[in-house]
């Protein structure tokens, strides 16, 4: 998993729309990028709307929040619209950029291990450099707690 003081790696990955996003397109703004395992289920809806909700007071402190899982473009469209979600949603149906991050690993529901995506959050400073990691997150308090250290 990338560490604090590391490069954000660049991508380029379709939103809910087809454009294609990557965080240079963000320079001079803190990244709020976050990985999630699945579109409309609970704790990722939860976690969602939690940005959502306090998505404005990111945007007055110079962050944006990018949220990527491997869902496709019409999963995030009706993940978005069902919830109002006011940002991207990326897919990376092949896990390439979640790899480079570290969140894709080995995760075990119901005593069965299986590879997914570990739910995970990087804040990305005004220079391309990761200034904080969140390796575990709780749904219900993320939002809030990355609102207050930007």
């Amino acid at each position: 998993m990338l560490q604090v003081g590391d490069k954000v790696p660049e991508f380029s990955l379709p939103n809910q729309e087809g454009a294609m996003i990557s965080p240079s397109q963000f320079a001079g703004k803190k990244i709020v990028i976050y990985f999630y395992p699945k579109d409309n289920t609970p704790g990722c809806t939860t976690e969602a709307c939690g940005f959502r909700d306090v998505y404005d007071d990111i945007l007055a402190k110079g962050a944006v929040v990018l949220g990527i899982s491997k869902d496709s473009q019409a999963s995030h469209t009706k993940f978005r619209d069902k919830f109002g979600l006011p940002f991207h949603l990326l897919s990376d149906v092949e896990t390439t950029t979640i790899q480079a991050f570290g969140a894709w690993g080995e995760k075990k529901m119901c005593g069965k291990a299986y590879m997914g995506i570990i739910r995970s959050t990087f804040v990305v400073d005004e220079k391309g450099v990761i200034s904080h990691v969140f390796p575990k997150v709780n749904t219900k308090t993320h939002a809030a707690e990355i609102l207050s250290l930007l």
